[in-house]
């Protein structure tokens, strides 16, 4: 079954105090089912995280249309959802993983892992023991666990913001360059967890520059050249 559909999309930027306008990404067209790992790679700056940003609403489209299928409404297109349907897809449906963790300050990094699964219903003890069964796999140290994470390194932040993603086991995830600022015992851990997720029917679109890393992970592999894909 289709989970996805991308069609034409198109994303400008204009810069009102040098009145310019500039192509983010242009045409995007692209299929995905559901159950499929979809990768995209490019050089900095080629539209990749455009493109994610877009399909969760972060961005607004210019022109094309992003089909999604939902199990709360059918056949949605992301491009015109309405708010509320975005938000309700984003903490039921949808997971994000930046490279950069914004959390809501004065929460702790347990906390932030266990928030998504309480909202989804899951009793307080259940979601505790998911969540420090995640931060552990993720070999966050416990004593990290009950402090703030403004003071956690860039390599202990992105290993947050995957379990906070993860914990959820979203039905379609987007990962913004999940392995950016990991050593590689973690990023063995991550892609052993989204081999897991995959198994478990979640749909993923990724963007990668560790091209050994998306070896045996991906379906699919676009690139992505001055913001259209070229192959």
């Amino acid at each position: 079954m289709e989970i996805l559909s991308i069609q034409h999309l198109t994303k400008d930027f204009y810069l009102y105090n040098a009145d310019k306008h500039i192509h983010s990404c242009y045409d995007i067209t692209l299929d995905m089912q559901e159950g499929e790992f979809i990768g995209i790679v490019g050089l900095s700056g080629a539209g990749k995280s455009t493109i994610l940003k877009c399909i969760n609403r972060t961005y607004l489209t210019t022109e094309g249309h992003i089909w999604y299928n939902s199990r709360a409404y059918g056949r949605i297109d992301m491009s015109t959802a309405k708010e509320r349907q975005i938000l309700y897809l984003r903490k039921h449906e949808l997971g994000y993983v930046s490279q950069f963790l914004h959390a809501m300050p004065r929460t702790t990094a347990k906390e932030l892992v266990m928030n998504p699964l309480l909202e989804s219903g899951l009793p307080q003890d259940e979601a505790k023991e998911k969540a420090e069964d995640m931060l552990r796999y993720f070999r966050l140290p416990k004593e990290l666990w009950e402090i703030y994470p403004n003071t956690f390194s860039g390599g202990e932040k992105l290993r947050l913001n995957l379990a906070i993603t993860m914990v959820q086991e979203p039905r379609l995830m987007l990962l913004d360059e999940p392995t950016a600022s990991l050593d590689n015992k973690t990023k063995i851990l991550v892609k052993d967890m989204l081999m897991n997720l995959k198994e478990k029917g979640c749909s993923m679109v990724g963007i990668f520059h560790d091209l050994e890393f998306m070896d045996g992970l991906c379906d699919s592999v676009f690139n992505i050249s001055e913001g259209t894909l070229v192959g």
